[in-house]
């Protein structure tokens, strides 16, 4: 069964980078770093949407996979003027900072190709995501990030 289920419906990941801070939180050690628990299924039967938490592959051949929030879909127009998103020339809202953001810096606009997602960390200073290697391909997508089961006092929906 578990020969089933790891490598076809869910995984089990530990967040190793502080780039989606303060949404997943990485620690110093393994028993104080969030780990999270990925729907591996989530982009066979439906489409990324915006605000979802994807795995993925990396764009630029580095061998670890890659985990950020979904900002744009394909068709979407992204623009980051000083910090601030906008998608389709609205302000986003994106409670998941809980601050504005450090990072003041501009991108865009651009238009997220199609089969293509747009992703950020919600760390948005030290992210290393779209706004450096552009959009990226949806059949890079692993899975949906979609419960946090560590450490026990952060148990939950992500």
């Amino acid at each position: 069964m578990f020969g089933f289920v790891k490598p076809v419906v869910a995984d089990s990941r530990y967040v190793g980078s502080g780039s989606m801070i303060p949404t997943l939180k990485v620690g110093h050690g393994t028993l104080q770093q969030d780990r999270v628990l990925v729907n591996k299924l989530a982009y066979d039967f439906g489409e990324p949407e915006r605000g979802d938490i994807a795995l993925f592959e990396s764009v630029e051949g580095g061998e670890d996979d890659l985990i950020k929030r979904v900002i744009a879909v394909e068709g979407d127009i992204v623009e980051i003027r000083h910090g601030i998103l906008y998608l389709n020339g609205r302000r986003q809202e994106e409670p998941y900072l809980k601050r504005r953001p450090e990072d003041h810096r501009s991108f865009g606009p651009g238009t997220v190709p199609e089969n293509h997602i747009f992703v950020m960390g919600d760390n948005r200073a030290i992210s290393h995501d779209s706004r450096f290697f552009g959009p990226v391909p949806e059949e890079k997508l692993i899975g949906e990030a979609v419960l946090r089961y560590w450490p026990v006092d952060r148990v939950g929906r992500i």
